[in-house]
């Protein structure tokens, strides 16, 4: 069963400081529940080209990937796709001006389900959905109290 989630949060901070800690793999472990390790690759900064290599739970069980970055538009857009993983998967996050300020931040998650997770069907979009989700919530807690990257 393919995936294809996607949640947005609105955050009370501006898109610069928003995308400075989402978009920085070493500090991926402060708001990214599931992640265990990142291990950067490639040179920082992220580039078109760069690689992340990641420990992660999920459902229980270790997942280890490779995300390549496959388009990368400064405070705006981080896209990356699986280049070693147990299925393949897409990670997106997004960062756009909310109307009344602040930014509103998603993340798209898109892939095939593997192994067992296979057999869950729906339940595994359910999971990843909740997943995400307070991975936003988490962000948002984070940078709203003062915490994060600093504004470029």
């Amino acid at each position: 069963m393919a995936i294809d989630v996607t949640a947005h949060l609105t955050i009370a901070c501006n898109r610069a400081r928003v995308a400075a800690l989402a978009m920085d793999p070493e500090r991926e472990r402060t708001w990214i529940g599931g992640i265990k390790e990142t291990h950067v690759q490639t040179p920082l900064p992220l580039a078109v080209g760069s690689r992340v290599a990641r420990v992660a739970s999920f459902a229980g069980r270790r997942v280890d990937y490779v995300l390549e970055v496959v388009a990368l538009e400064l405070d705006a857009l981080l896209d990356m796709q699986s280049v070693q993983a147990p299925f393949p998967m897409r990670v997106t996050y997004s960062f756009i001006d909310a109307p009344d300020g602040g930014t509103v931040a998603g993340i798209r998650i898109r892939g095939g389900s593997g192994g067992a997770m296979a057999m869950l069907g729906p339940l595994t979009a359910c999971m990843v959905k909740r997943n995400i989700s307070a991975d936003l919530r988490r962000l948002k807690a984070l940078l709203e109290a003062g915490g994060g990257a600093t504004t470029r």
